[in-house]
């Protein structure tokens, strides 16, 4: 499995079904428990949990796991040997081969109907483990992804539009603006203004909405705190340049209207 060892030793020949029962703990539990002695050693009850009264003596530390999921607190663990204590009645093994896993498993399945063919079989690989225990944050991001791009690309087409009306509405100042020496650029500026300072002020105020909300967010994020500083600014500039894209097109439309058609048009 990986899982590093930090101190002592693991399960080894030496731990027969006679011998003084080994424990092998994780760091968390040896943090807790001894933090300023040497754990190798220790006595653990653990009767209370699997109904075996002897007691269980530390042989090693080992780092910590996410057993129930990596967005889930880690879990203080006592690993027991099955050889010295009865396991549960589930059970389950972790095999590790140098075959795909497509090979793996059906000799897998075949070596344990040659010793029981009642039991009930279930096998997974490390990598769909994972992800399953992801399937249920996958899901939530994909529905808020969804309604993100929504109403990005509606928020979009509301700064084109009112943009786009705001420059059919002031044609004619803007022909008498050109008629009267202003170029292009002062014309391009002008809109620009006006159309960004609504997509500023909607920022602002998207900002605020974001940051009383992020106490709802908490349970979906895991290691990121919901005032991630990045995800604010990587956002707000997302959303500036998507306003200055809405804003550029009608923007760059007015620049090329003819001062007498503008100056003719009702």
């Amino acid at each position: 499995m990986r899982i590093p060892l930090l101190r002592g030793r693991t399960f080894d020949s030496s731990d027969q079904p006679n011998s003084p029962n080994a424990a092998v703990v994780s760091q968390s539990i040896a943090r807790k428990y001894w933090p300023n002695e040497d754990p190798i050693g220790q006595t653990i009850q653990f009767g209370n949990m699997d109904g075996d009264l002897r007691l269980l003596h530390v042989v090693g530390v080992v780092g910590d796991v996410h057993d129930y999921g990596v967005d889930v607190p880690i879990t203080p663990t006592i690993y027991g040997n099955a050889l010295q204590r009865l396991p549960s009645s589930s059970l389950t093994m972790v095999v590790r081969g140098q075959v795909e896993p497509s090979a793996l498993v059906p000799a897998l399945r075949e070596a344990v109907r040659s010793l029981d063919p009642q039991l009930p079989l279930k096998f997974r690989t490390l990598d769909q483990v994972f992800s399953s225990s992801l399937d249920q944050r996958r899901f939530s991001l994909v529905i808020f992804g969804v309604f993100g791009a929504a109403a990005l690309l509606l928020a979009a087409m509301g700064i084109y539009g009112v943009t786009s009306y705001a420059v059919a509405q002031r044609t004619q100042e803007i022909g008498l603006r050109m008629a009267l020496g202003a170029q292009a650029s002062d014309v391009l500026k002008l809109v620009l203004r006006n159309g960004m300072s609504l997509a500023f002020i909607g920022a602002a105020i998207g900002l605020a909405g974001a940051y009383a909300v992020t106490r709802v967010m908490r349970s979906l994020l895991f290691e990121v705190v919901p005032t991630d500083l990045a995800t604010f600014t990587i956002v707000s500039v997302g959303l500036i340049l998507v306003a200055l894209l809405a804003c550029f097109i009608p923007a760059r439309r007015a620049t090329r209207v003819d001062p007498l058609v503008a100056l003719r048009y009702e």
